[in-house]
């Protein structure tokens, strides 16, 4: 007999879903359920200057197994490619530094390593790391840091860097999700220091020793979704876009999903649902069915950015020198971080000589304010703060794109796992994925939506 699943969200999460669901040798008939118009979610692709380039997620982790399988999986493997060997830096007290190696999340494994970022009178303090004993419960990323080597610590290395991945505040981050290295650390009393250093060794020694750090796809990660849409249509998965989901309730030993405008509702009855859509739709769709968990994710946060696209004239001037920087926010400046594209994608420079891509981006939680501004406000601030950093000779472009990420990242607030327990203890046939749980990158999204196929196949 067929079963059906209904996957709710045509993301990346949601795909992966559908993927795990297609390939698994079980008779099952899957429909993926997306609101808008396009798949992705924060994979997009759009054109800028006459080139399509990402204006979303631009790379994955290519020390996590997920999206590296997925591409091998999807027959996209040979077009894996890594950034170039120009490094990155931080803006610290109105200059650029070179960022440090060997950070775990901006903790150093060496301290002398950040000296000149740091004033000597911070490196004093960081290196001496005061422990106090084991912390019990979870605890902000920063507070911790703060305590143990100090504020200037968090604001300038930490600060950043956990910017970069959640657009958020590392004084409000939980440290069980977001480094669960440093949080086990502080629960068994152990040196903060002593965890970067190990992890240091472990990437220079190790396994993983030599392996890139980031990988993305030739052609740009927003491809990904369209490889997807391509092979789950052959494998026989409907897709149906403008597919709001409006209401997911009980039908005896299965669901029924309601999607259309509210003018012309639409029932259909599903073996078994995947939801993939953020934290406040999924908490609309649960009200009803699992109460609990819906009050959960109606308390969880996110945070609005934007990404401002530059395309410049030619080849890449020379005052780009880097992949690009990060900023603090102990810095007067709008941007979070600078990404120059095709000084950091090599595939990007040689796939359009004729121009010079870079992005800044702006946003972090609860600062929606910054982001009341026009497109053209926007790029007009990137380029004040671009020029700020990098001197008058940073030239104006010839074409810019702005692409708002409106309630774009969860936030992991301290306590987050223990808040979200009712999520994992959901009626049978019913599963949640998505960057909500486990982890906010490319991979952990696949993971979830993986995850969460395989549960709703096995009846958990």
């Amino acid at each position: 007999m067929v079963r059906t699943v209904a996957v709710i969200g045509g993301g990346i999460s949601g795909l992966s879903a559908a993927w795990e669901l297609s390939s698994h040798d079980a008779d099952v008939s899957v429909t993926v359920l997306e609101g808008s118009d396009r798949l992705g979610g924060k994979l997009r692709l759009e054109d800028v200057g006459g080139h399509r380039i990402d204006v979303g997620a631009e790379s994955v982790l290519a020390r996590r197994p997920e999206a590296l399988t997925l591409f091998e999986q999807l027959g996209v493997a040979g077009l894996v490619t890594h950034p170039g060997p120009a490094g990155a830096a931080i803006v610290s007290r109105g200059r650029r530094w070179p960022m440090p190696r060997g950070t775990l999340m901006g903790v150093p494994s060496d301290p002398e390593s950040v000296r000149g970022l740091l004033t000597d009178e911070e490196v004093e303090r960081l290196a001496h790391e005061v422990v106090a004993g084991p912390v019990p419960g979870d605890v902000s990323v920063g507070d911790l840091v703060d305590s143990r080597l100090g504020a200037a610590v968090t604001d300038r290395l930490v600060e950043p860097l956990l910017a970069g991945v959640y657009a958020g505040h590392a004084r409000e981050i939980s440290a069980e999700q977001a480094v669960p290295a440093l949080a086990a650390a502080a629960h068994e009393g152990r040196p903060l220091l002593e965890v970067a250093r190990s992890a240091a060794e472990a990437a220079a020694s190790g396994p993983l020793a030599g392996r890139p750090v980031f990988a993305t796809l030739d052609g740009g990660l927003g491809t990904l979704p369209e490889v997807l849409e391509r092979e789950l249509l052959a494998a026989g998965v409907r897709i149906r876009k403008g597919s709001m989901a409006r209401g997911l309730r009980r039908d005896g030993e299965g669901w029924v999903v309601s999607t259309g405008p509210t003018t012309e509702v639409v029932d259909e009855r599903f073996d078994a649902v995947v939801v993939a859509v953020p934290a406040a739709p999924a908490s609309r769709l649960l009200r009803d069915v699992a109460p609990a968990a819906a009050a959960a994710l109606a308390g969880v946060e996110y945070a609005s950015m934007a990404i401002v696209t530059l395309a410049l004239e030619g080849p890449s001037p020379a005052v780009l020198d880097g992949s690009g920087f990060l900023v603090p926010p102990t810095e007067a400046l709008t941007i979070k971080a600078s990404t120059f594209s095709s000084v950091k994608w090599p595939w990007l420079a040689a796939a359009h000589p004729d121009r010079t891509f870079l992005r800044a981006s702006v946003g972090r939680h609860r600062e929606e304010s910054t982001l009341q501004r026009s497109d053209d406000e926007l790029v007009t601030v990137a380029l004040d703060d671009l020029r700020t950093v990098l001197g008058p000779g940073m030239p104006g472009p010839v074409a810019t794109h702005v692409q708002r990420w409106g309630g774009g990242l969860p936030q992991y607030a301290v306590g987050h796992r223990a808040r979200l327990a009712p999520t994992r203890a959901l009626p049978p046939a019913l599963a949640l994925c998505g960057a909500a749980y486990d982890g906010v990158g490319i991979p952990a999204c696949i993971a979830s939506g993986r995850a969460a196929a395989r549960a709703v196949l096995d009846g958990d």
